[in-house]
């Protein structure tokens, strides 16, 4: 654990080459669920040279660390992190077509607005991407997907940095070991870009689409503070089903609730608890198990938590 006089020592390092450098920063609140604690110390890199001074902090102070995307897959515990925070600045959110039908795509850029950008261009096979708001860095780690696609359908290779060495690797497709909503991509790497492989489409045709799949969401998921979906599928169905089937729909614990629209989100009342959330995902884990005998998995990454979650996926992860 990071003290606080070693932290402020990190800070007082990286303030005199970074731009943004925060210590006890708000890091919950950057979630989509806005409730959980602060971080040690919150770092935002704008070029390789910044990402190579984080890592030499990394290393040479033996901090815990975490990628902080949009926020809309964490759950940070209110006691916090205390380790160091990264979030990739919008130099690195840049979108370029590259010849053959190839888009680079930096690690910051959001999948919604990356969504349209590419529709507009005359490219399809990205649109699923309107609905996830989520970060291209995130989306790679995770292999977000939706409506029928995900990353792994898309990516050539992609461009990380190791910040335990501060080395840049291009990895292939094959080497990013896509699975359902995983990847073999470490916590202590970060997704600085990607390259994606899309098909020629009718930007009319795209619009239609994206129009489609944006109506559905609001149609079928919940606004409001949630992360998306809490757990992933159970192979050949759905957990949003399983979780309406045991009839946990409207289940609360303090000020968490499970949404009475999706099953399979959470809602978190204003100014409310992550430790409320988390308990309240391990109830609709032990129901669940009790009456059907199937163990729900968390999509949503914990962070902070420690072994007090139903299972052991506390890790510095990057977060979408």
């Amino acid at each position: 654990m990071a003290s606080d006089s070693h932290l402020r020592d990190v800070a007082a390092s990286l303030g005199e080459q970074l731009d943004v450098v925060e210590t006890n920063a708000a890091f919950g609140e950057r979630t989509t669920y806005r409730v959980g604690g602060p971080a040690g110390l919150f770092v935002s890199v704008a070029s390789f040279e910044d990402l190579a001074a984080v890592a030499s902090a990394v290393v040479e102070a033996s901090l815990s660390v975490t990628v902080l995307g949009n926020g809309s897959n964490l759950l940070v515990a209110d006691a916090g992190f205390d380790g160091l925070v990264l979030a990739l600045a919008p130099p690195f959110a840049d979108v370029q077509r590259q010849p053959g039908g190839t888009v680079r795509i930096g690690g910051a850029a959001s999948l919604p607005i990356v969504a349209r950008q590419l529709t507009s261009m005359g490219l399809a096979g990205f649109e699923w991407a309107v609905g996830v708001p989520g970060t291209l860095g995130g989306a790679v780690r995770m292999n977000a997907g939706g409506h029928g696609s995900d990353m792994a359908a898309v990516v050539v290779h992609a461009d990380i940095v190791d910040l335990t060495t501060g080395e840049l690797r291009r990895y292939g497709a094959s080497e990013l070991a896509f699975d359902y909503r995983s990847s073999s991509v470490a916590p202590h790497q970060v997704v600085v870009a990607a390259e994606v492989l899309l098909e020629d489409g009718d930007p009319a045709v795209g619009k239609a689409l994206l129009s489609e799949i944006v109506a559905w969401r609001r149609q079928n998921q919940p606004g409001g503070q949630n992360a998306g979906s809490v757990f992933t599928n159970p192979p050949g169905d759905s957990a949003g089903r399983i979780i309406d089937a045991a009839g946990l729909k409207g289940l609360r614990v303090g000020t968490a609730q499970v949404s009475t629209k999706h099953a399979n989100f959470i809602q978190a009342d204003p100014d409310g608890s992550a430790d409320d959330i988390a308990a309240l995902m391990a109830l609709v884990v032990e129901r669940v198990q009790d009456q059907t005998g199937i163990r729900l998995h968390a999509e949503t990454r914990m962070i902070g938590f420690g072994e007090r979650f139903c299972e052991p996926n506390e890790s510095s992860m990057e977060g979408m």
